[in-house]
């Protein structure tokens, strides 16, 4: 006997944003972790629709926020591949509720690096003075880039921890790296436009 390939009634409700009928079978006791043919849960629907309304209606209903599908996908990284900050946003705040251990830490990439003239980085005070390391030639005019790193350290490579210039991280360098060279490591949602 061949296997249905129809999607459930709650599946095809989020796949056409149909709030009403996504109600309809939840109030009549419909799986929410039940997927379709494709391996996609109503959550999932949602979450790539950026219907931010049948999220909440979802994840209010029990279903979970960290379940993949064989995509290995989140519904919050549907979301945010699909551009759908509001969606995106409310599956993160549910994903770090389920996960139940305190305040989540920032999603950022890490490792990550920014390029630098050498001559900016030679700007703070915590910078050693005549420090001959900076550049490949040894100086630190407008031409030589360095990387700064996620941790705040300096290389010369875009690899963390590799051919390093700088490592001396005190609270001062922190604050010259943040205020007056504006580095932060992105946030996921940073990738929205």
């Amino acid at each position: 006997m061949a296997q249905s390939t129809e999607a459930p009634a709650l599946v095809e409700a989020a796949r056409n944003g149909d709030a009403r009928a996504l109600r309809a079978a939840l109030a009549e006791g419909a799986d929410v972790t039940a997927r379709d043919a494709d391996d996609w849960s109503a959550l999932d629907w949602a979450a790539g629709r950026g219907d931010t309304e049948a999220v909440r209606i979802l994840l209010a209903a029990g279903a979970p926020p960290g379940a993949t599908g064989r995509e290995a996908r989140t519904p919050y990284e549907i979301a945010l591949a699909a551009g759908h900050l509001d969606a995106a946003r409310e599956l993160r705040a549910a994903e770090d509720a389920a996960r139940g251990d305190g305040p989540a830490p920032r999603r950022t990439w890490e490792p990550y690096c920014r390029a630098y003239p050498a001559a900016d980085l030679a700007a703070s005070p915590d910078w050693p003075a005549g420090d001959d390391r900076t550049g490949r030639d040894g100086g630190t005019d407008e031409h030589t880039l360095l990387y700064l790193h996620h941790d705040l350290t300096v290389t010369r490579s875009i690899w963390h921890g590799e051919d390093v210039v700088f490592d001396a991280v005190t609270p001062r360098w922190e604050r010259f790296c943040r205020e007056d060279l504006g580095f932060t490591v992105p946030d996921d949602f940073d990738l929205l436009p």
